[in-house]
C-alpha cells in the first residue's frame, strides 16, 4: 500500500519529484528520462511508468531552462522509437511461444489481450493511437511483432507515433506549461492529463463489455 501511494504522488507531483532529480543529478537527467521513456515503451512489464504526463512536466522545465527543449525532444522521441523496436522484436521472436502459456509471468494478459483486440479493429494505425494510451502504447509494438507486421510499416508508424506524442507533449508542456494558471495547479493539469489519456481505453472496455454482454 506504502508502494502503490508513493507512486501516485510521484506521478501527482511530478514537477517537484522532477526538479529534485534535475538539482541532483544535473545533465545527466537527461539519460534518465531517456531511460524512462525507453522503458515504459520498450520493455512489456513496465507499462506503469509515467509516459504523457512526465513528457509535460520536462516540456515544462525546458521552458524554465532546466532543459535544451530541441535536444528533449531529439532525445525522448529517439528513446520512444528505440523503445518501440526493441518491443516489436521480442514480440516477433518470443511472443508467441509467450502466448502458449496459461500465465505469463510479469505479464498482465488482459492488458495483452485487450491491446490485441484494439489491433485487429484499428489495425497499423494502433501503433499511432495507442502511442497516446496508457498501457496500450507498451503492448502495441509487442502485438505487431507477434502478427509479423511488416517492418518497414511498423517502423514508418512507430517513428510518426513518436514524434507526434512528443509534440503534443513536450512541445505542450514547453508552451503551456508554465503560464500562470497551469504552474499554480501543476497537479491538477497532470491529473486532467491521465484522466484524457485513458478515456480511449475506459471507451473500448465499455464499448467490449457492451458487445460481449449482446
Amino acid at each position: 500500500m506504502d508502494l502503490a501511494s508513493g507512486y501516485v504522488d510521484v506521478i501527482l507531483h511530478l514537477d517537484r519529484y522532477l526538479g529534485s532529480v534535475i538539482q541532483s543529478y544535473g545533465v545527466w537527467t537527461y539519460a534518465i528520462l531517456f531511460l524512462i521513456v525507453f522503458s515504459e515503451t520498450g520493455l512489456v512489464i513496465m507499462p506503469f511508468l509515467p509516459g504523457d504526463s512526465l513528457l509535460f512536466a520536462a516540456g515544462a522545465f525546458a521552458a524554465a531552462g532546466a532543459f535544451d527543449v530541441k535536444l528533449l525532444f531529439i532525445l525522448l522521441s529517439g528513446a520512444s522509437v528505440l523503445g518501440d523496436n526493441l518491443n516489436y522484436w521480442v514480440g516477433r521472436y518470443v511472443g508467441p511461444n509467450i502466448l502458449g502459456r496459461e500465465r505469463i509471468r510479469f505479464i498482465n494478459r488482459r492488458h495483452l489481450e485487450r491491446t490485441e483486440r484494439y489491433y485487429e479493429e484499428h489495425g497499423p494505425y494502433t501503433i499511432v493511437v495507442a502511442r497516446f494510451m496508457p498501457v496500450l502504447r507498451t503492448f502495441a509494438p509487442f502485438v505487431a511483432g507477434i502478427g509479423r507486421m511488416s517492418y518497414p510499416r511498423f517502423l514508418a508508424y512507430s517513428v510518426a507515433g513518436s514524434l507526434l506524442w512528443n509534440t503534443v507533449f513536450v512541445l505542450g508542456g514547453f508552451f503551456f506549461g508554465n503560464i500562470p494558471v497551469v504552474k499554480e495547479n501543476f497537479t491538477l493539469a497532470i491529473m486532467l492529463i491521465i484522466v484524457v489519456s485513458f478515456l480511449p481505453a475506459i471507451r473500448e472496455f465499455i464499448l467490449h463489455r457492451r458487445t460481449k454482454g449482446q
